[in-house]
């Protein structure tokens, strides 16, 4: 996978076809191998000391030789990790089953294309690619259940606020807005979608494949890119991502605290993207039961609404709830 610099760029020309085809969807396990990069220099992304610090005493014991070869800082890591997402809302186990499933020669290919494809860890893979595969999926599950499992409600929850966010953009004001507003590596032009790459240069159609569009927290500040032989995707930094590891800490006016009190004006004042109860749990550090009263409150009051996804329910500020922060 290519991570983002000044270098170069990576050009899709878009057919009618490719556009009808373009989907947002997140992944898990491209979120832990993100997660992978930051644990081994986390200068590069402050924001997520809370989370190193949380995660460093459950990774003792586990060894990760091979994830850390497979995904080395720098512009490339084995593509195979991060199979498209095929859903939507893919699970782990789901993911992790597709990586199972890699074609070995490919493995194998992108392994030789490493920096450190000469040590010892990476050779035994290429001496077995059949068992190498199943030892990164094994090392991929253990890791995910130390340090991304009781994460990733909270990780979630912002991608399913993005996302819903995105599609009513793309169906509003259409592709060349909704992309141009992504990120400032991406740009659209009649057609073509621009992205800065530092790992490899591609220009040409998509060739009717569409896009995967996957919104990310590990992999900021970058945008990533994928293309042949897998659907070409693209990796931006989810908006947001500033905050996911904060929790309690969300400023309210003080006239919007005396009208309808401190707790609520928290939860509508958060409510500025659609969440569910468990990612505002999550960010107000409450119990989802209190959360869920307080919107109840604020529903019947019409500063909220609420619209289903799935088996989630979203909530967002009504036209009034935007007023009413505005104003106070």
């Amino acid at each position: 996978m290519a991570e983002s610099s000044s270098s170069s760029f990576a050009e899709f020309d878009f057919t009618s076809v490719d556009l009808a085809r373009v989907r947002f969807a997140f992944s898990p396990v491209s979120e832990a191998v993100a997660s992978l990069r930051v644990l081994q220099d986390p200068s590069r992304q402050a924001m997520h000391l809370p989370w190193i610090r949380a995660v460093r005493p459950r990774l003792a014991g586990l060894d990760l030789r091979l994830l850390f070869a497979l995904v080395p800082l720098g512009p490339y890591f084995a593509d195979f990790l991060t199979p498209p997402p095929a859903t939507p809302l893919p699970d782990i186990a789901a993911e992790l089953d597709l990586i199972g499933a890699t074609g070995l020669d490919e493995a194998a290919s992108e392994a030789r294309r490493l920096p450190g494809a000469d040590s010892p860890v990476v050779r035994e893979f290429l001496d077995d690619p059949a068992a190498g595969v199943d030892r990164a999926v094994a090392e991929l599950r253990l890791y995910w259940d130390a340090a991304m499992d009781r994460f990733w409600p909270q990780i979630r929850g912002l991608f399913e606020s993005e996302v819903l966010r995105r599609s009513r953009q793309l169906a509003r004001d259409g592709a060349g807005s909704m992309f141009n507003d992504l990120h400032e590596n991406i740009t659209w032009t009649e057609g073509r979608l621009r992205v800065r790459t530092r790992a490899w240069r591609r220009s040409g159609p998509i060739s009717g494949d569409g896009m995967i569009l996957i919104p990310s927290v590990f992999h900021w500040p970058d945008t990533t890119v994928m293309a042949e032989p897998y659907q070409p995707n693209l990796v931006y930094p989810v908006p947001g991502v500033g905050t996911i590891w904060s929790q309690g800490a969300v400023p309210t006016p003080d006239a919007l605290d005396a009208l309808i009190g401190r707790t609520r004006a928290r939860i509508l004042v958060t409510l500025s993207d659609a969440a569910t109860t468990t990612i505002l749990a999550r960010r107000l550090a409450m119990a989802p039961g209190a959360v869920s009263q307080h919107l109840a409150v604020l529903r019947r009051s019409g500063l909220i609404t609420r619209r289903r996804s799935g088996r989630e329910v979203f909530y967002e500020r009504s036209q009034l709830g935007d007023t009413l922060c505005a104003s106070s």
